[in-house]
């Protein structure tokens, strides 16, 4: 049995809608979508440890929610803060997101609270939910240390929260050192197109990114589906050390549409991606093939709202909600 660690933060989502009057939706939301993916899809021989923090006032419904997921270790990596438990408000028009809003925060782990929580891990995902999970010191750290694949996630290291938690794009400083953290990376098309800021066309940009560090970029794409560029030792992505693969310097790109969802809701669609993409390179899939299944996962989601009970539904046990 192998097991992967997964680094995040469970966050409780409060949705809003054209179509709501008065009557939001209020869900687990956060790494709860990837946890919910990652026991639907993951292969039969691994099991998943989420070392999270909860804070102290949402503990006991987190670990409800956890309760339902079978592919779980255990939940001894979970630490319980003595801080409000990230909330998270969206608003949405239509199906595009017009704001959303961070309250609460959970404190980030530091490497005598993470090192022994990833003892005994076979590869690592890590999906920056708040942007505060990991600094870069211990993200550079935990490359060093750890000698199995990292899959991040980093969409909310380019956000910045206002005073009133208002969530809005900013430049990720030493990107560079941030990227190199780790051996897959996904971001989105605007995420993208902002780190490049500096480079002009943000593929080449991707070219210039990927190779021995950094092997694998995914570029989620929302509605046109999924683009990933990679460096042709990307795989087999799960070895004993990643010091078997050495830059062979030639890059290889490509781009799988997906058909379209007219009506539904996108929340947690990336994370879904992130961890079915994740779960099926460490059983030994091809990267378009990974791509080919994360881009269904988060089609699937799309017909799900929130993250309760999409393990079932991605499963095809359940009707979606």
């Amino acid at each position: 049995m192998r097991l992967l660690g997964v680094v995040g933060t469970m966050v409780w989502d409060t949705i809003w809608r054209d179509s709501h009057v008065g009557s939001p939706m209020q869900e687990w939301g956060g790494i709860s979508y990837a946890l919910a993916a990652a026991d639907a899809g993951m292969p039969s021989d691994f099991k998943v440890r989420p070392i999270l923090k909860l804070g102290r006032d949402m503990a006991e419904g987190g670990f409800r929610f956890l309760k339902d997921l079978t592919v779980l270790e255990s939940s001894e990596a979970i630490a319980i803060a003595d801080a409000p438990n990230p909330r998270v408000e969206l608003r949405y028009v239509g199906s595009e997101r017009r704001c959303e809003r961070l309250q609460g925060g959970v404190p980030p782990w530091t490497w005598s609270e993470l090192e022994p929580r990833i003892e005994g891990c076979d590869a690592l995902y890590v999906n920056f939910i708040t942007g505060s999970e990991l600094d870069l010191a211990n993200s550079q750290r935990l490359r060093r240390e750890f000698d199995g694949p990292i899959y991040a996630d980093i969409h909310s290291l380019l956000l910045a929260s206002g005073p009133g938690g208002e969530r809005q794009p900013r430049p990720l400083e030493r990107w560079s050192d941030w990227l190199r953290c780790f051996d897959a990376v996904q971001l989105n098309a605007s995420e993208l197109t902002s780190l490049s800021a500096h480079w002009g066309d943000p593929w080449v940009f991707a070219a210039h990114v990927v190779g021995p560090a950094t092997r694998l970029l995914f570029v989620t794409l929302g509605a046109g589906g999924a683009a990933y560029v990679c460096s042709a030792d990307a795989l087999p992505f799960l070895a004993e050390t990643r010091a078997r693969f050495g830059g062979s310097g030639t890059v290889q790109s490509g781009r799988l549409a997906v058909e379209p969802v007219e009506d539904g809701d996108p929340t947690g669609c990336g994370d879904v991606w992130g961890m079915t993409a994740f779960g099926a390179l460490v059983s030994g899939a091809e990267v378009e093939e990974a791509v080919r299944l994360a881009n269904a996962a988060a089609r699937s989601n799309v017909l799900h709202r929130g993250a309760t009970g999409l393990n079932r539904f991605l499963r095809g046990e359940i009707e979606h909600a």
